[in-house]
């Protein structure tokens, strides 16, 4: 389970922005994020690297 601090998420259209993202490269992945604490939270084979770039990609900026 991996968790990541996303910028700018504010609906939950964001929210299916990221999940297509993470998704495009691994359909099984789980996403659910939390529009209060802006914390995706992945169950996903991709590395934290490939996510957080994918959700940076996507417009939304992964913060360290």
């Amino acid at each position: 389970m991996l968790s990541l601090k996303v910028s700018g998420m504010t609906c939950g259209g964001c929210i299916n922005a990221v999940t297509r993202a993470i998704q495009s490269q691994d359909p099984q992945a789980k996403v659910q994020a939390d529009l209060a604490t802006q914390i995706v939270s992945l169950e996903t084979s991709l590395s934290k690297a490939q996510a957080s770039q994918l959700i940076t990609d996507a417009g939304f900026p992964v913060l360290i």
